[in-house]
Formats: C-alpha cells, sequence, structure tokens
C-alpha cells in the first residue's frame, strides 16, 4: 500500500496522510512526506501510535530538535513514564497552556524561531482540547494592496512575558534559562518562506511593539492581521484529536493554538520541536547589540500591562493616562 495524500476537503492548506508508518521511513518515503509538507503547511497522520523514540527519530529527519517526545500535558509525569495527577489551574504550567488558547507560532521568542513541530495524542479528553491552525500563507495572498505595502517593511518584537501578561494577565518570574527570559526578538510582519519562496504574515499572539508605530496603533494592527487570518474558514482548520493521531506542522506559514477543555480532565500530548535554519530564523543573539532594543521594549510594555492589569482588577484609571 502507498502513501495517501489528501488534501482537507474546503480548506486553502493541510492534508491527511495514510499507508505508512513514520517509524522506520525510507528515504523515499521522507522525501514524499517533505515535499507534501512544504506544500500543504501540516500533515495529519491518523493511527500512529508513535514511541517516544519514533517520535524523535521521525523530527530529527527536519533538522536538529528543540526538544523531543516532551509531554504537553496537564498532569504530572510519574517516574514510570505514566501520566497522574491533573497541575491545578493556578499553576504555572496552566497558566501558560492557557495562554497557547491564542493564536501563535512556535519558538518566535527565541533567538531562532521553530521550522516545524509535531504532537502525538496519547490521551484526550472527550470534549473540547483539540488543536486549530491557520494559513498564514493565504492569509497574506488575499490581502489588498494598501495593507501589503503598509506592512511590508514593518517587524514586531516578539516576547512569551508580553503574550502572558497581555492574554491573561500573568507575570512568571524572570529567568534566563526558561521561556520567560527578559529578551524580545524582532521579526518581521511578512515572512518569505525559506524554501518555498512563498509569502506569508508572520505574527501571533507573542508579536507587540512595532518600532515606528505608537503603542496603541501596534496593537490594533498587530490585532486585525491575526483576525485577518482566521475571518475567512478556509483558511482555518480545527482538529479533534483521536488517540494515536500526529500532526505535524510548519511554522514557518502556519500559527495554532489550543482548544479549551475541562482542565480537571487528563489530557496528554507528546511535543517534537524542530529548530529552524539560523541563516532564516535567526533574529539575533541576547550578546547582540540590537538584543538591547528589544530588552527595553519589552521592560516598557510589561510595566504598562502591570497597569492595566491592576486597573482591571481594581477599577483605576492608569490605562487610560498611558494610552
Amino acid at each position: 500500500m502507498g502513501i495517501n495524500v489528501t488534501p482537507i476537503e474546503g480548506k486553502a492548506f493541510g492534508a491527511v496522510v495514510t499507508g505508512i508508518r513514520l517509524g522506520g521511513l525510507s528515504d523515499e518515503a521522507f522525501a514524499s512526506i517533505k515535499t507534501a509538507f512544504l506544500k500543504h503547511g501540516f500533515l495529519l497522520f491518523p493511527g500512529q501510535y508513535l514511541t517516544a523514540e519514533e517520535n524523535i527519530a521521525f523530527g530529527e529527519r527536519f533538522g536538529e530538535l528543540e526538544f523531543g517526545a516532551n509531554p504537553m500535558s496537564n498532569s504530572r509525569r510519574n517516574d514510570d513514564g505514566t501520566f497522574g495527577k491533573v497541575f491545578g489551574i493556578e499553576s504555572q504550567v496552566m497558566r501558560t497552556n492557557v495562554g497557547n488558547e491564542a493564536w501563535h507560532t512556535d519558538s518566535t521568542y527565541k533567538p531562532i524561531s521553530s521550522k516545524c513541530a509535531m504532537l502525538s495524542a496519547v490521551t484526550v479528553p472527550d470534549e473540547g482540547g483539540g488543536t486549530e491552525l491557520a494559513d498564514l500563507r493565504s492569509a497574506y495572498a488575499a490581502l489588498d494592496a494598501e495593507t501589503k505595502d503598509r506592512i511590508a517593511d514593518l517587524s514586531a518584537y516578539h516576547s512569551t512575558q508580553f503574550s502572558q501578561a497581555n492574554d491573561v494577565g500573568d507575570f512568571p518570574p524572570q529567568n534566563p534559562q526558561g521561556i520567560y527570559h527578559g529578551e524580545a526578538y524582532l521579526r518581521p510582519l511578512v515572512k518569505v518562506h525559506p524554501e518555498t519562496g512563498v509569502k506569508n504574515l508572520f505574527v501571533g499572539r507573542h508579536a507587540f511593539g512595532i518600532p515606528g508605530l505608537a503603542r496603541e496603533d501596534s496593537r490594533a494592527l498587530l490585532t486585525s492581521l491575526v483576525s485577518f487570518v482566521v475571518s475567512d474558514e478556509t483558511r482555518v482548520y480545527s482538529h479533534r484529536w483521536q488517540e494515536g493521531d500526529t500532526l505535524l506542522w510548519d511554522n514557518r506559514a502556519v500559527m495554532h493554538r489550543a482548544v479549551p477543555y475541562d482542565y480537571s480532565k487528563p489530557r496528554v500530548l507528546i511535543g517534537t520541536r524542530v529548530a529552524g535554519d539560523p541563516a532564516s530564523e535567526l533574529a539575533y543573539y541576547p550578546s547582540d547589540p540590537a538584543a538591547e532594543a528589544g530588552r527595553e521594549a519589552l521592560r516598557m510594555e510589561l510595566a504598562l500591562l502591570r497597569d492595566e492589569t491592576a486597573d482591571r482588577r481594581y477599577g483605576g484609571t492608569t490605562a487610560s493616562a498611558h494610552a
């Protein structure tokens, strides 16, 4: 039985791949998958039930890993590899998970943003808990000429500290070794895909502070671009997980988000993320002089968000004073 690649009906992107096992792929089979991946933006492989080793090995076919076979879960991992007690909703793990219910692409908050990522379903809730994806390529193509001209040379900073504060009102402790590291990386709003040459939008929850624009103008533009991407149902795919599914997407051309669910129910997905190629995905390193502008932009933005969060909680007026 050969590989079958079936485009998602009614969508501008995505395909279902059957007739293949991802464990132990031949070079020829992987080449077919890579071609489909670049064409469709994301691929769904039902019924794979990948082991951790297979998960990692498949990810490594695409390049160096950021991490391999890590649990994306609301449950604690036991010493024997099983999953037990569910994290409390106020834990940092769950606050971060809730933040990921907003549209984003992976690792734009790192010096080198991600090439691609995949999730494999182990335990899924009966309702909710899905993953939605949105096509940034067809969205850019659908923009009017005036908007394309406006954003052609614009960039935005990216930071998880911004997105957590902005989306959840969460200000986690800063840790240089973690994802809340105090850096913000400048990335263009319009990306040219390094392998296909296709232009796409490059936006999401981590983006803020477009240099050269007033804060409110920047926020309005970034919000409007994300809203535009998801305003057309042909550009959005909602995946309801089945145990054994593996979903692979191109972080350079597709954004995604988690779907809410009953957080008292276990949800375990195994994630592998592939690092981007520095030639195309490197913004700069923290040691680069350009990094200081990002740190300063983040410090200023977090100060404003702290004031605005306090105002919402206590009925103050600081936010309007900073507008």
